[in-house]
């Protein structure tokens, strides 16, 4: 801080700052700058997440939409009666049996499973309760069970329940729900509902 008078005998002045005003001055810039560079930080690490979030839900539609895209017959399209079938009781084992794929808990026929070229899911319901992160090594694979670069560090969970919609009864309706799991805790869900309105059509 200095001091300067004018003439004529005029009063001093003082100019500058004090030692209590730089250390405010220096306070409050301090707050400012570590403010700035905290939201620049979070933008940066957050700027990621849309990208994990819209990989995430890529594989849950696409899954979801194999899944939709499969038959949902009364038997299992390997059952000899299943394009003449008028219901579960026609299935080789009757209503219940092996090959009754409304049959309570939903999910695969023994030996299916989703990347076998010889006894592949080949019906809506065999999805329920697959689930890559059981599998070794976890993460998402193609048709074929081979690993697809990069989506290791996904997961995807697949639940089917026989759920009523609208006019068409539980039994004729399923509900589809695919849950996938990425990095930075990221968890979407994607639901779909397939009808039985083509209960003979085998592939």
């Amino acid at each position: 801080m200095s001091t300067s008078c004018g003439s004529f005998g005029s009063k001093c002045r003082q100019a500058g700052f004090s030692l209590i005003e730089v250390a405010v001055f220096i306070a409050v810039v301090g707050v400012g700058i570590s403010g700035v560079i905290l939201a620049i930080t979070t933008a940066t690490r957050d700027s990621v997440d849309p990208l994990i979030r819209k990989q995430s839900v890529a594989i849950a539609e696409s899954l979801l939409e194999e899944i939709e895209s499969m038959p949902f017959t009364f038997c299992d399209p390997d059952d000899p009666n299943a394009a003449t079938a008028t219901g579960p009781a026609d299935c080789t084992g009757g209503a219940g049996g092996p090959n009754d794929e409304a049959r309570l808990p939903l999910g695969p026929e023994a030996g299916e499973t989703r990347y076998s070229g010889v006894t592949p899911f080949d019906n809506v319901s065999d999805y329920n309760g697959y689930n890559t992160a059981l599998e070794a090594p976890p993460g998402i694979k193609d048709i074929t069970g081979a690993p697809i670069a990069g989506l290791d560090v996904y997961n995807a969970a697949v639940t089917i329940t026989q759920t009523a919609l609208g006019v068409v009864p539980a039994a004729d309706s399923l509900q589809i729900s695919v849950t996938v799991t990425g990095p930075a805790n990221t968890v979407v869900t994607v639901e779909g509902y397939r009808t039985q309105y083509a209960p003979n059509a085998v592939p």
